[in-house]
């Protein structure tokens, strides 16, 4: 006899417990809830990393520290040598164009590049930030290094009060 044939015979789902039928059920009177107490009413829910009362594990430590983590940027890397395998003599190399051949996920964020292995072509290379030995190698070939960066949107006041 194979598994799926006991299903068919005694049904896919199990049964469900009925609660409160009585002593010879096995869960009649308490209804497998124990005896009083929050935790045998209905509707009884208990918070996350709730400890009886206890001073919480999470909160026996201080605070300590700072952290920048939200404030960083996060750049895209793009290496000298993948802009020479990927693109033709003469080409612009944007963020878009990053996102058409592979090498960036999205062209919203921010790129940088760096100045890993060599350059062979002449490229006109478009990006927020470049490393010092990258703006030497596409600018050696007789390409052009243009630094874009997001500018950070401030509020203007409208009204004559500072």
């Amino acid at each position: 006899m194979m598994i799926h044939e006991i299903t068919e015979k005694v049904g896919r789902h199990k049964a469900r417990k009925r609660v409160g039928r009585g002593q010879g059920s096995g869960h009649g009177k308490t209804c497998g809830r124990g005896h009083k107490g929050a935790k045998s009413r209905a509707g009884w829910s208990q918070r996350f990393g709730f400890e009886g009362g206890r001073l919480p594990y999470f909160r026996q430590f201080p605070k300590r520290g700072f952290s920048n983590e939200v404030f960083r940027t996060a750049y895209q890397i793009v290496n000298v040598e993948q802009l020479d395998e990927r693109f033709e003599d003469g080409a612009t190399v944007d963020a878009a164009s990053l996102v058409a051949v592979g090498l960036v996920r999205n062209a919203q964020d921010p790129v940088k590049i760096l100045g890993q292995g060599d350059l062979t072509k002449k490229l006109a290379v478009t990006a927020a930030k470049f490393s010092g030995s990258a703006k030497e190698k596409i600018e050696a070939k007789g390409g052009s290094v243009t630094e874009v960066t997001k500018t950070k949107w401030v509020r203007t006041r409208t009204s004559g009060k500072k």
